[in-house]
């Protein structure tokens, strides 16, 4: 059995923003799905679709704290979704 290094698995799930408590970042093998950005903080975990940003999947954020990373996901969804094609080399 092959042990992936932290190295190996960061590259695997690129950070496109830190922003407070908050780690913004993608999943390199999941290039089937519409564009998405998933946010982590601590052992809470949520999934948002970009275009039009909607939560797809929460782990633990209480509604007023999804409702906050919400705004901050639109506040930044153009570079999101800049990132997430560039990463991908999918077309925007």
């Amino acid at each position: 059995m092959h042990s992936r290094g932290w190295d190996d698995w960061d590259s695997q799930m690129p950070t496109v923003l830190r922003t407070g408590p908050y780690r913004l970042y993608f999943h390199s093998h999941e290039p089937n799905e519409p564009p998405h950005i998933h946010v982590d903080r601590e052992r809470y975990s949520a999934k948002f679709w970009l275009s039009p940003v909607q939560l797809a999947r929460n782990v633990g954020f209480a509604a007023h704290e999804l409702r906050s990373i919400e705004r901050l996901v639109v506040q930044h969804q153009r570079g999101l979704l800049e990132a997430y094609h560039g990463y991908l080399g999918t077309r925007r």
